[in-house]
């Protein structure tokens, strides 16, 4: 029997649309037998997720989504995180309080472009979680200054003059240590985003996993037949696992993309083998 999983999904605790406990009924609608909730800097989501997909039937797998500093758009995701994870926990209190400091600047920075947009606004859309890009970019939808989250990061938030605006990162090589530390595994997200050469991303991969890189997310949304490919022979190349993940926001902050629903082996994370 075919074992169907979404392994990068994003909830309230972070900037997703929805609840853990939403998130996992979603899931449930979606015929998944295994999520994995991987918000951004944060562990706070995972205990309600863990419990909504026990009542549901479904195995949630405790992830988290770390920006490495490495490269703009280097992200390590973790899977399989015990309740218990200290080290893990106080590395995310770092990257969570550099993205309170940072939204002083982003305000400041959409004042210079004309964009005016209350934080208090942006903070209680956050509900006093992580805040986050999608935020300032919903809030600047409700206000007319753009029409949608997709225009204000092509315009505003995800441009070459707002890389003035940076925030705390970790390494990457520590990203994954407090991964592992905290007992999970850890994959290279999204690797399209960080616009790499094959040969540089190759480089990369391979000095990742020899920091204990478990796994790389081959199967995304936007990678293109080839991109995917590629990443398919990285993996095998170095000896590490497949994943894949929709990058699930909720309709209102990615309208685009829908829980996916990918046949992927998760005998190596999970007690549910196909």
């Amino acid at each position: 029997m075919p074992i169907f999983a979404d392994l990068h999904t994003h909830s309230t605790a972070s900037d997703g649309q929805y609840t853990p406990t939403q998130l996992v009924g979603l899931a449930k609608q979606r015929g998944l037998s295994v999520l994995a909730l991987t918000d951004h800097d944060t562990l706070d989501g995972l205990e309600e997720a863990v419990r909504a997909g026990e009542e549901l039937g479904i195995q949630v797998l405790r992830g988290v989504e770390l920006g490495a500093k490495e490269y703009r758009s280097l992200h390590i995701l973790g899977y399989g995180l015990s309740p218990d994870a200290p080290g893990l926990q106080s590395l995310c209190g770092q990257l969570r309080a550099g993205r309170d400091e940072r939204k002083y600047r982003i305000i400041r920075y959409l004042r210079e472009k004309g964009v005016d947009i209350p934080l208090e606004e942006v903070e209680a859309l956050a509900g006093g979680d992580v805040i986050a890009r999608p935020h300032f970019a919903q809030v600047m939808v409700r206000h007319g200054y753009v029409s949608t989250s997709r225009e204000a990061f092509d315009r505003y938030l995800d441009t070459d003059d707002y890389q003035r605006i940076e925030r705390f990162k970790a390494d990457a090589r520590t990203c994954v240590e407090a991964i592992r530390s905290a007992g999970g595994q850890a994959s290279l997200a999204h690797p399209y985003q960080l616009k790499l050469e094959d040969s540089a991303l190759e480089a990369l991969v391979q000095e990742l996993a020899g920091y204990g890189l478990a796994a790389i997310e081959c199967f995304y949304p936007l990678h293109t037949p080839q991109q995917q490919a590629f990443y398919l022979q990285l993996a095998a190349r170095y000896g590490l696992h497949v994943t894949g993940g929709s990058d699930f926001h909720g309709e209102r902050v990615k309208p685009d993309i829908a829980l996916a629903a990918l046949e992927l082996d998760t005998s190596w994370l999970t007690d549910i083998r196909p």
